[in-house]
């Protein structure tokens, strides 16, 4: 059985336009708007459920384009972002100042901060969410409102290269197909409208 999750990325937040670094905003007017797009992108769409990551910016996108098509909203913690340890709530340029070299690292394709949660970690947890989602959806159609960084765990447990990610913008929309327990990368299904200032996400970044 097969099972196609629609993945998007939350609505753009203040902290995105800041370069701040994960923690847990709200959506700004920007955000809000992307996510009505999101919401029209889906009006001819059967979908069998809603799910979202527990951080505020992806449950107040999924209730938006939950609204819209008059279903319910299920949140599921193990799609939240990752978990970046000492450097939630700085902005890129604090970083850089504050741990020069543990940035350079993290520039250079290696380990940033030291606590929180590592990459392999966040797509052991994100693979094991996208299964279970699955599981409870055989052949159905999920959409799975949630981070940067989680799509991007989902295309490298697809078989992606980090080096080949396209990165993402806040508000899009990206399709895989999990089967038999593999996921599928399948690509761009919504682009959104509306980009206001933020800038599409290539790393592990807000």
């Amino acid at each position: 059985m097969t099972t196609t999750l629609l993945l998007a990325r939350h609505g753009q937040t203040g902290w995105n336009i800041e370069h701040r670094w994960q923690g847990d905003p709200p959506l700004n007017d920007t955000g809000r708007a992307q996510a009505r797009s999101l919401a029209r992108s889906l009006a001819d769409e059967r979908l069998d459920a809603i799910c979202c990551s527990d951080l505020l910016r992806a449950s107040q996108t999924a209730e938006i384009v939950a609204a819209h098509l008059g279903l319910p909203v299920h949140i599921e913690p193990q799609l939240r972002e990752i978990d970046v340890g000492e450097w939630t709530g700085l902005t890129s340029a604090e970083l850089r100042q504050r741990f020069p070299d543990a940035f350079a690292r993290y520039l250079a394709g290696g380990p940033g901060w030291q606590q929180g949660e590592s990459y392999d970690a966040m797509v052991a947890r994100v693979t094991s969410a996208l299964g279970g989602i699955a599981s409870a959806h055989p052949d159905g159609r999920v959409l799975a409102v949630a981070h940067a960084g989680v799509l991007c765990a989902a295309w490298l447990a697809s078989g992606g290269r980090l080096a080949d990610w396209q990165g993402t913008y806040n508000g899009d929309l990206q399709e895989v197909v999990v089967d038999g327990g593999e996921i599928h990368w399948v690509g761009l299904a919504h682009r959104a409208e509306e980009r206001g200032q933020s800038e599409p996400s290539l790393f592990w970044r807000v």
